[in-house]
């Protein structure tokens, strides 16, 4: 068996969820604050069960703001 590890795969139609960790990876913060962000409203998540919580991908994407840049006069 090869050293890759296989998560369950959770869909709600069209949506992917994935888990807080791989969130805050994909983010490039803490858990910690994906926990936060969730609870800001910022990202969407949904709880599967007593303790598993995933983070709807397409979210993310929608999570950041675009900076615009001008130049000082």
């Amino acid at each position: 068996m090869s050293g890759l590890i296989l998560e369950p795969s959770i869909s709600g139609g069209t949506a992917d969820w994935i888990p807080i960790p791989r969130c805050a990876e994909e983010l490039s913060v803490s858990s910690k604050t994906v926990r936060r962000m969730i609870t800001r409203g910022e990202i969407e998540a949904r709880r599967f069960g007593p303790r598993l919580i995933r983070v709807n991908l397409a979210s993310l994407e929608r999570a950041g703001q675009p900076l615009q840049y001008t130049e000082a006069s």
